[in-house]
């Protein structure tokens, strides 16, 4: 073994419980940042900015992105002393390539895994698309000890598609379609969908081209596997019941023009069923609001963590 790397699943078994946390973030030369999944011991990838002793704020991940897509939040907000958390999903970044463990429980395990791992208190969780039901699930299967306030960004929970107690959702059948157009080429899917997941064209969207193709090429970073697996959940995500038992503060942010997850089928049902929500609408936003409206939304989570 080279020197100042650890196996992984050694220090995550190290480390469990409540004492002496972790603090390789500061020790040059330590530990590789990995940990080692509750689940089944794959080996995740995270990302520790900002100082060690600040508030601290935990980002969960849309699909097909690894924790670059908060550069806008993430980085400023350590830069004013908030401590902010990323890992890759399995599948996904520079985390371990997984055939299973794509179900919402196990995904929520991996997400609790990592608050254990470094022994985080008082936490913000914060969730874009379906990582907003990763969030949920994390609390209704491992409790809110942990865990102080939530913000569900551009969500998919409670979930958009059609059920008995969601009879006005969207037919599966169009999200299945869109499953199948990305087990068939997914690079065309990610192309074609690049400028709805933005919005462009609307007032304030202006992202760079250059911006864009990174993003698309970002997306290739999750495994075809992972990819597909996640477009299977959403068919039946349903986290609505689980939504009104969460007794902490929630921020929800979602856009008008959200083509990924439609307004009123997710962001407004979810603030409306949690019990204790700020709920606020970003004009002309789309699904990738984190950074078209980067500003508002890094703003909005620093006032929440101030206020709630």
């Amino acid at each position: 073994m080279t020197s100042g790397v650890i196996d992984p699943v050694a220090a995550s078994r190290k480390h469990e419980g409540h004492s002496d946390p972790p603090s390789y973030h500061r020790i040059p030369g330590g530990p590789m940042p990995y940990f080692a999944s509750p689940v089944d011991g794959a080996r995740l990838h995270f990302v520790d900015y900002g100082p060690a002793t600040g508030q601290v704020a935990v980002f969960v991940n849309s699909s097909y992105f690894g924790t670059e897509m908060w550069e806008y939040q993430m980085l400023p907000l350590a830069d004013a002393g908030y401590r902010c958390v990323g890992f890759d999903r399995r599948g996904h970044g520079r985390s371990e390539d997984v055939w299973g463990g794509f179900d919402l429980d196990s995904l929520a395990d991996d997400v609790d895994g990592l608050l254990r791992h470094l022994d985080l208190r008082e936490v913000t969780l914060v969730g874009h698309s379906v990582g907003t039901a990763e969030v949920v699930r994390c609390l209704t299967r491992h409790g809110a000890e942990r865990v102080a306030r939530v913000a569900l960004v551009a969500g998919m929970a409670p979930g958009p598609v059609r059920s008995v107690n969601h009879p006005e959702g969207v037919d599966p059948a169009l999200v299945e379609a869109g499953n199948k157009a990305f087990r068939h080429d997914r690079a065309a899917f990610f192309e074609d969908g690049a400028h709805a997941f933005f919005a462009l064209g609307l007032p304030g969207n202006d992202l760079s081209e250059a911006y864009v193709r990174s993003m698309i090429d970002r997306c290739h970073g999750a495994t075809a596997r992972a990819g597909a697996a996640l477009g299977d959940l959403v068919v039946t995500l349903d986290v609505a019941p689980e939504l009104a038992k969460l007794d902490l503060p929630a921020l929800v942010v979602h856009g008008t023009h959200d083509a990924s997850a439609p307004l009123d089928l997710t962001g407004r049902r979810a603030a409306e069923l949690l019990p204790d929500s700020t709920f606020k609408v970003y004009e002309n936003a789309g699904h990738g609001l984190f950074a078209t409206h980067r500003e508002q939304l890094t703003a909005d989570l620093r006032e929440f963590m101030s206020d709630s």
